[in-house]
């Protein structure tokens, strides 16, 4: 899902907001956060959807193993073997293709490509959900407990696809207690216009320019 798409604007945007505020309890609030941010995910890349579920479970069990080291020896174990399957998981999705092509090049081989999709964000959410393994592995927060937390934390939507990176450091407290004033939301609002009219206006319609001048033409021989 696009930002600057029509159902984003007149349809996911004012419903969210509208659920939002009409309930009070925070947990009720956290829940319908977390449910619209799945379902923004899941609109683009509803398969992946379940990657992106066992990459929070991968790293909200090893914040948990961190947690719990008895030593420095297990709590570096941990957070290593955290860091070394984000890694491996991000490493197969963007370059297993790229690795196979270099291999058949370099020794002549036919080994098949694997003809692998690359997910939507998984770069950003691999490394937010990394930064919270490493932030409890150097004591910056305890591990969290709640796994509906922290998926909120890794799937939150408005930097799910598209940044930025934020660390976990920076948001623990909001993922329990969240207060926000008419101020706030009006300024929220207000950069939220700007930014989609920088979008629509002058980004797309540099983006046909330069699509038009970058286009291959076919030059005549004679």
């Amino acid at each position: 899902m696009v930002f600057s798409s029509p159902f984003f604007v007149y349809i996911f945007l004012p419903l969210i907001l509208l659920l939002y505020f009409a309930v009070k309890n925070s947990t009720w609030r956290r829940g319908i956060l977390l449910v619209f941010s799945l379902f923004f995910y899941a609109w683009g890349e509803p398969v992946y959807l379940f990657l992106m579920l066992f990459s929070a479970l991968i790293n909200y069990v090893f914040g948990l193993l961190v947690g719990k080291g008895k030593t420095p020896a297990a709590r570096k174990l941990a957070v290593a073997g955290g860091v070394i399957l984000n890694l491996a998981m991000l490493g197969v999705f963007k370059y297993a293709g790229f690795a196979v092509e270099s291999i058949n090049a370099v020794l002549g081989s036919s080994i098949p490509v694997p003809a692998i999709v690359l997910p939507l964000g998984i770069s950003f959410y691999t490394f937010q959900a990394m930064t919270y393994v490493i932030d409890v592995y150097r004591e910056n927060c305890p591990p969290q407990k709640s796994f509906s937390r922290l998926l909120l934390f890794i799937t939150f939507f408005p930097q799910l696809v598209a940044g930025p990176i934020v660390r976990y450091t920076d948001i623990e407290d909001q993922l329990e207690y969240r207060r926000v004033s008419a101020k706030e939301i009006n300024d929220g609002l207000y950069r939220f216009a700007i930014g989609m009219g920088k979008k629509v206006v002058f980004a797309n319609t540099c983006a046909l320019a330069a699509e038009n001048l970058l286009q291959p033409r076919q030059v005549p021989l004679f």
